[in-house]
């Protein structure tokens, strides 16, 4: 028997829903225009126009610009973490489907957010030294199911004895590159084409050789 929710608690997910709405729409305002014009030359009146809010309701989520641009980064992270190993599991237990999966839900967390993407390789310097600290040990959190993956394979013997570090780094490079090549590559394949075909380059360079 299930119990309908109380008109309070309802009331509570719909605020909640239109906080994490309107977080969503300034930080993709932000990343917009951040990525085109730079950093520096965006107002925090620039993003509330983007956003059609007021530049007041942006302060009641982020202190200063600074505050908006590391959540704008962190917010891909927390993507790559929710979303990678849950694709990795979903996958079942071949080493080679896996990866695929876990590269390939990387991929698309990154096309889901182009601008955000480019922004931070540009501008993740500009922050303070604990926020390029935090990006630091977050990209480290990100990158550990897919650096699993490959330790896996390694120890049944599918991937040779290859450097895990090494590969999962070349992974993160190749999504990344979706992002900051996205305007030669999109005339070519869309993303999941893209995944394809660099899983096979990377498969050939990794899996282990079988014998007849």
């Amino acid at each position: 028997m299930t119990t309908e929710a109380s008109p309070r608690a309802r009331g509570e997910q719909a605020r909640e829903e239109r906080v994490r709405r309107r977080r969503r729409e300034i930080l993709q305002a932000a990343a917009r225009l951040m990525e085109e014009s730079g950093y520096h030359a965006v107002s925090m009146q620039a993003v509330a126009e983007q956003a059609e809010i007021s530049v007041g309701l942006i302060y009641k989520y982020f202190g200063n610009k600074e505050d908006l641009l590391r959540a704008v980064i962190v917010d891909i992270l927390e993507d790559f973490q929710e979303r990678v190993p849950a694709a990795i599991e979903a996958a079942g237990t071949d080493p080679v489907e896996r990866l695929f999966r876990g590269f390939q839900e990387f991929c698309r967390v990154i096309d889901a957010k182009l601008d955000a993407t480019v922004l931070a390789y540009r501008e993740s310097q500009t922050l303070d030294v604990e926020g390029r600290r935090q990006l630091m040990e977050l990209e480290i959190q990100t990158a550990a199911p897919i650096k699993q993956a490959v330790v896996d394979g390694i120890a049944q013997g599918v991937f040779r004895d290859v450097d895990p570090d090494l590969v999962t780094h070349n992974i993160a490079l190749i999504a990344h590159g979706w992002a900051l090549k996205h305007w030669n590559l999109a005339g070519r394949f869309d993303v999941d084409q893209y995944v394809e075909r660099e899983f096979k380059l990377l498969l050939a360079a990794i899996l282990q050789a079988t014998t007849a």
